[in-house]
């Protein structure tokens, strides 16, 4: 998150928030963590564009990378503070109801995880399910 050790407080959040494609890669992350290059296919955009956002997006505290090999891996962090939390599981939950969401999170579906997959780019790993907070 940068330098500070305070975490962006709700108007922090709403800027992370204020972009479509940032909402895109929140929706794809819900639950799992995504290799940045399923971002890229999903999305069809590049490959700097999309790190931009998630930079954006870890800067604000909410999404969190882990390095294996040459890939990179986000992940979800929710806010710690409860005001904040309960906004970001309310956006969430109304991009599940979204119909394009749900067309991406069909694309991730497809590119890793059915039995007529393509080719995971370049032998990309497959998102990993995340157990929930309350399974944990």
């Amino acid at each position: 998150m940068g330098c500070s050790s305070k975490p962006p407080g709700l108007s922090g959040l709403f800027a992370a928030l204020a972009d479509t494609t940032r909402l895109r890669l929140l929706n794809l992350m819900a639950g799992r963590e995504v290799c940045v290059c399923y971002f890229v296919e999903i999305l069809r955009q590049g490959q700097p564009k999309i790190s931009r956002h998630l930079a954006y997006l870890r800067n604000a505290g909410i999404v969190e990378a882990r390095r294996e090999g040459k890939w990179m891996h986000y992940s979800i962090r929710p806010p710690a503070d409860p005001a904040a939390a309960s906004v970001f599981s309310a956006v969430l939950a109304s991009l599940r109801a979204d119909k394009r969401m749900q067309a991406d999170l069909a694309k991730l579906d497809h590119a890793c995880c059915s039995s007529q997959k393509a080719v995971a780019p370049d032998g990309a790993p497959h998102p990993v399910i995340l157990a929930s907070p309350a399974e944990a």
